[in-house]
């Protein structure tokens, strides 16, 4: 499969994700799933070339805390889309975007496994 669909296919999973989280008590807004695949776009673009070059810049401080920084990374990652995407916000902050971030995660964790499982082509 090529790249780019890898990547939509990619943000369509993290856009329905999104829309999930919306509907969880975790500060996480999502106005409509338009805004939701905007959201997914964003963030796969903030992964795939902000994201390298921040776990780069900070790898002492991953190495200090053993990892656990790279929470920070992805909630910082988390922020910035909501902050890029207008319809998608963060309602308590800082505490919100660790929350959003985790639960997007296990949420896209799950969905790509089904998606694998129903279309193992895809995979």
């Amino acid at each position: 499969m090529s790249g780019i669909v890898s990547f939509f296919i990619t943000a369509l999973v993290t856009a329905v994700s999104l829309v999930i989280i919306s509907k969880l008590p975790l500060g996480v807004e999502v106005d409509n799933f338009n805004k939701a695949i905007w959201g997914g776009i964003i963030f796969g673009i903030l992964n795939g070339l902000v994201k390298p070059i921040l776990t780069i810049l900070s790898i002492p401080f991953i190495v200090v805390t053993l990892g656990l920084f790279l929470l920070v990374l992805n909630a910082f990652i988390f922020g910035l889309a909501a902050w890029l995407v207008e319809g998608f916000r963060l309602k308590w902050g800082l505490i919100s975007a660790f929350l959003g971030s985790f639960a997007l995660t296990i949420v896209n964790s799950i969905l790509n496994t089904i998606l694998d499982k129903v279309f193992p082509a895809l995979g």
